[in-house]
């Protein structure tokens, strides 16, 4: 059978870039759906030509215009969308397009990270995973072919900071939120978009959630820190920080930094990614399905900070 023809909508951004590029490489036609006021951003621009070099094809359209989006849609078999945080309910939009194209064997919303119908969440995160959510349930209503995607953490947002709410690696103490000990889930960005597009094709798959809970990518933040001081041969030092002071973090930052509190409280104060088994019923682990696809562990990963 034929690899379907994929339209990535979102694919100028962190997640979605990686996505775009994964479909080519795994054999599938793949478009994405770019505005043309892109073009003329040097830093979009550069991101396009590498997409081409790929071998993605650009259709140039505003997913905010009805008809340009369903023309592009009417074009594919699968629609994948990986728009960002401040634009989840856009894909309200999105539903109804695909619903009037009447084409579409498979959508797989913009997700790619935990669970949002299983949350500890508080504040600005609980809001994002709300309207995810809210996604969640339009497209079903809408009986709407589609897949979830839950990858959890990105190596390339969480692994350079050793797990820590922060930018940088840890120079000789790492702050550690809880008590160290929940498991937390990490996956490479190139792999999320290769088991993306298996899914995408997968009958087994048809309505149901994809986790993403590779072995040798669990880890507690005490864990994590063990491996990079056996990497480094460095003891550091380890500032733990109650769920209670967590909590008042949260309530205390503003901005962006208030929802990046807020998801690594989460995982690392709460341990969403691992507190539940898969229920069978509505979800299948990807390491399981296709054990043919070769995953980057995080014991790899951090080999290239040393």
């Amino acid at each position: 059978m034929a690899a379907s023809r994929v339209l990535v909508i979102g694919g100028t951004g962190y997640v979605g870039q990686f996505i775009t590029k994964a479909g080519p490489r795994s054999g599938h036609p793949t478009f994405a759906l770019i505005r043309e006021s892109s073009a003329t951003n040097p830093e979009k621009a550069k991101l396009l030509e590498e997409f081409k070099a790929a071998g993605v094809q650009i259709v140039y359209g505003d997913y905010k215009d009805h008809e340009t989006l369903v023309k592009a849609i009417k074009g594919v078999d699968v629609v994948i969308s990986t728009v960002g945080h401040s634009q989840i309910l856009d894909q309200l939009k999105f539903i109804d397009a695909i619903k009037e194209a009447g084409n579409i064997k498979r959508f797989l919303p913009s997700e790619f990270g935990n669970d949002v119908d299983r949350t500890s969440a508080i504040d600005l995160a609980k809001s994002l995973f709300s309207a995810k959510s809210q996604i969640r349930r339009a497209v079903k209503e809408a009986k709407i072919p589609h897949t979830i995607v839950s990858a959890n953490f990105t190596f390339g947002y969480f692994l350079p900071s050793l797990g820590q709410a922060s930018s940088s690696l840890p120079v000789d103490k790492v702050t550690i939120f809880g008590d160290g000990n929940a498991k937390v889930i990490f996956n490479l960005e190139d792999d999320i978009g290769t088991f993306a597009y298996k899914a995408a094709d997968d009958p087994r798959t048809l309505n149901k959630i994809v986790y993403l809970r590779p072995a040798g990518n669990i880890y507690s933040h005490n864990e994590l820190v063990d491996l990079w001081e056996k990497k480094t041969g460095k003891k550091f030092e380890r500032v733990y920080v109650s769920e209670e002071d967590v909590i008042k973090l949260i309530k205390e930052a503003s901005g962006p930094r208030k929802e990046v509190l807020d998801i690594h409280y989460c995982a690392f104060v709460k341990g969403d990614h691992t507190s539940f088994e898969i229920d069978p019923s509505d979800g299948l682990e990807a390491t399981q399905l296709y054990p043919d696809v070769k995953y980057t562990t995080v014991d790899e990963y951090l080999d290239g900070f040393l």
